[in-house]
């Protein structure tokens, strides 16, 4: 073979080049040029099978959840509670698992009609304090045991999980019509599996700060558990159905609490000044005159404030009044 190619032979290798080379960029010939394709890791022990988008609405999901949480400890323990998303993120469940401290409060939850198990757990640095606070303690000086709950903390511990659950609840209906409940409660998170240890999990990590006290909270959600309603996780249309249901269900709400509020009805036939004089030598049979003509209209308010006009009659056996318009703010008793 001759030492030098001709301009056929050449060409033949570059068109072999060419025909070889892949989309994108020219290939590493080991004469400067790289290729331009964007080259990412990937890791096979921790899949990303949950999108960002789905990761935010989750998370705003949950911020809600958090308020409501914050609020209703706040009622029971009768101090601020402050609970806030800290984090969230995708893990295995063996990662999850391994991540709690053990002995903990540790509560397994179903979310019918969802398949599958949730869990929440509850970190001692905050069980205890709350424990004391429930107890009537000041938290001054407070030991944080390593051992288990026992079956009376348990139980006034369940007062706090059964109120993150009614909130849980409340949050989720806007996303789907679940009901969360407790199946168990353990101590020991190693020796609960309710999936795979590979299987990938959604975590949420909550902090909770009870005047000086601070413990975190954690909820982990098997991907397979939320896998059916995923789909709805979008960021456009959960923000778009959120707003819808929150107008809806506001309104009703609303409606609800203030339908059996009772309010102070007041009818004021007229007023006058008197002095102490004559106030103490009124008698049986004494007419007080006021500055409203007899054939005026009175004034009904509601609550203190002017809210009614109308004129005095007898229904039955009672005094009664009857509307004839709305009164002016400002207008004289």
């Amino acid at each position: 073979m001759a030492d030098v190619l001709d301009q056929g032979e050449v060409d033949a290798l570059l068109r072999a080049m060419d025909a070889q080379q892949p989309e994108g960029g020219p290939l590493d010939l080991g004469r400067g040029l790289v290729a331009t394709k964007e080259v990412h890791t990937y890791d096979f022990k921790r899949p990303e099978r949950v999108s960002k988008d789905q990761m935010r609405a989750l998370e705003s999901i949950h911020e809600g959840f958090s308020r409501s949480l914050g609020a209703a400890l706040s009622g029971l323990l009768r101090t601020i509670v402050e609970v806030r998303v800290a984090t969230i993120e995708q893990l295995t469940y063996s990662e999850f698992i391994h991540s709690l401290p053990n002995p903990t409060n540790f509560n397994l939850l179903t979310a019918e009609p969802l398949e599958g198990q949730m869990c929440l757990e509850i970190s001692p640095l905050i069980i205890y304090p709350i424990i004391d606070r429930l107890l009537g303690g000041t938290n001054v000086g407070l030991f944080i045991p390593q051992r288990p709950l026992t079956m009376i903390e348990l139980r006034l511990v369940k007062r706090i999980t059964d109120r993150a659950l009614a909130c849980l609840t409340e949050v989720w209906s806007n996303l789907v019509a679940v009901e969360f409940k407790l199946t168990e409660t353990e101590s020991n998170p190693h020796l609960v599996q309710i999936v795979a240890p590979n299987e990938v999990v959604v975590v949420i990590g909550f902090e909770l700060k009870m005047a000086t006290r601070v413990g975190t909270m954690s909820l982990c959600i098997p991907f397979n558990v939320i896998e059916p309603v995923m789909s709805k996780l979008a960021t456009q249309g959960w923000l778009a159905y959120q707003r819808r249901a929150a107008t809806e269900s506001c309104a009703e709400d609303i409606y609800d609490s203030l339908a059996d509020a009772r309010v102070n009805v007041t009818v004021y036939l007229g007023e006058t000044d008197i002095s102490v004089k004559d106030l103490l030598a009124l008698q049986l049979g004494d007419i007080i005159q006021t500055r409203k003509p007899a054939d005026d209209e009175l004034v009904l308010q509601v609550e203190g404030k002017n809210k009614f006009a109308g004129r005095m009659g007898k229904l039955k056996d009672n005094r009664a009044l009857r509307i004839t318009r709305r009164a002016e703010i400002g207008e004289r008793l």
